[in-house]
């Protein structure tokens, strides 16, 4: 009978006591604006999941994709005025 045995790193590189550093909350903050606007685009989305879109619900996909298409690009342009 072969014993399976996980590695001591996979297990304790989840552990609930680990945080994420300083570095890591900074680059989340950086890329808020960018996950809050998916996330508008993903609730346009959904609102019309289970029905025709109507015109406004079209309008409102439209200005959500916008928004998450100038979110990113501001995300790449601060980080490429950063590396430059």
């Amino acid at each position: 009978m072969n014993h399976i045995v996980t590695l001591q790193d996979a297990v304790t590189a989840f552990a609930p006591w680990m945080e994420p550093t300083d570095a890591e909350l900074k680059v989340i903050e950086q890329e808020m604006p960018v996950i809050l606007a998916d996330v508008d685009l993903l609730d346009a989305h959904i609102t019309t999941l289970d029905r025709t879109p109507t015109e406004l619900d079209e309008r409102r996909i439209r200005r959500a994709r916008r928004r998450a298409l100038a979110a990113r690009v501001a995300l790449v342009n601060r980080a490429a005025g950063g590396a430059a």
